[in-house]
């Protein structure tokens, strides 16, 4: 097993309960696929770079998991999809 860290922008336009919603979603997709969620941080609202869907501030979370090596694939691909997820990435957190 492996860590690994998922970013997510998540839109700033939905209510507590929907980006709430979002979250739990993404942590169920890491379970699904053999992870184990160790922390979530909440960055909060933040300024965008440059607008994204014509929006220039987003909810920043990121959320640590411990999975195998296919796995990360598998979560990249369901979150291209989901529901107010600006943009998302996976990095690999392992020590050396």
């Amino acid at each position: 097993m492996h860590n690994y860290e998922l970013a997510l922008v998540v839109s700033a336009q939905i209510d507590d309960e929907a980006r709430a919603s979002v979250i739990e979603n993404a942590k169920a997709l890491i379970e699904r696929f053999g992870g184990q969620v160790t922390d979530v941080v909440e960055w909060g609202k933040k300024k965008l770079a440059y607008e994204i869907k014509k929006q220039s501030e987003a909810f920043y979370y990121f959320i640590q998991f411990d999975a195998d090596g296919t796995a990360p694939a598998e979560i990249e691909r369901r979150a291209r999809i989901m529901d107010n997820v600006f943009r998302y990435l996976i990095v690999r957190t392992d020590e050396k």
